[in-house]
């Protein structure tokens, strides 16, 4: 392996459940209600796709863009005053970039979503890339994303040590061919019994070294 590649979302930073709790807010609104347990199983991936599977046609196009900028909006607002990285992770992204290992991100989240974190955390300097949710043409589980994150850093999905934490991305790493390491903030180890393809499960990012990782 030769680079990484992240997703964002309860990988970078544990902000999974103010997402849950801002889609329960909003989906209750919309006349669904869904407990917490539900929405952490049945809301992932791309906004857009999460209301039409939810809803079908009773939204437009335009009406669901609206939507999910309301939900998003609300998360951004809950979530500024304790955004930070994952424990351990600033000291992990200095030793790849001192390292010269090339990273990309490559995450659902909505392209403000995504600018938020980059912004307020100062995260530039270290991507080389970083794929959004309005970056292609279907959400994860589908590999797409991954395959341009890798292919922005010059190289091959498989060529790459993917960092998630839900289901639906592991899936999306496993399909681009792709060796993942999980990070235990969304779910827990037994979900992920039927991937090949993991390496290890973590909660934190403390103890892991860069070069030793993309030795294994």
């Amino acid at each position: 392996m030769k680079g990484f590649l992240f997703d964002m979302d309860g990988t970078m930073v544990d902000n999974m459940m103010i997402h849950h709790r801002a889609w329960q807010r909003k989906l209750s609104e919309l006349g669904l209600d869904m407990t917490i347990e539900e929405v952490k199983e049945k809301i992932h991936g791309v906004n857009n796709e999460i209301l039409e599977r939810l809803f079908g046609d009773r939204f437009t196009p335009a009406d669901r863009e609206r939507i999910s900028g309301e939900k998003e909006a609300a998360y951004r607002e809950i979530f500024l005053p304790q955004l930070k990285l994952i424990d351990g992770l600033q000291a992990f992204l200095d030793q790849a970039k001192a390292a010269n290992i090339p990273m990309a991100i490559g995450t659902a989240a909505p392209a403000e979503n995504a600018q938020f974190l980059i912004d307020n955390l100062a995260l530039a300097p270290y991507f080389e890339g970083v794929f959004h949710a309005g970056s292609v043409s279907k959400g994860k589980p589908d590999p797409e994303i991954f395959h341009k994150a890798a292919a922005s850093i010059g190289l091959a999905a498989e060529d790459c040590l993917v960092f998630e934490d839900s289901v639906t991305g592991a899936e999306a790493a496993y399909r681009a061919g792709a060796q993942a390491i999980i990070i235990t903030t969304t779910h827990a180890e037994e979900e992920f019994a039927h991937f090949p393809h993991i390496l290890k499960f973590v909660d934190n990012y403390h103890g892991m070294i860069p070069g030793e990782l993309l030795a294994i």
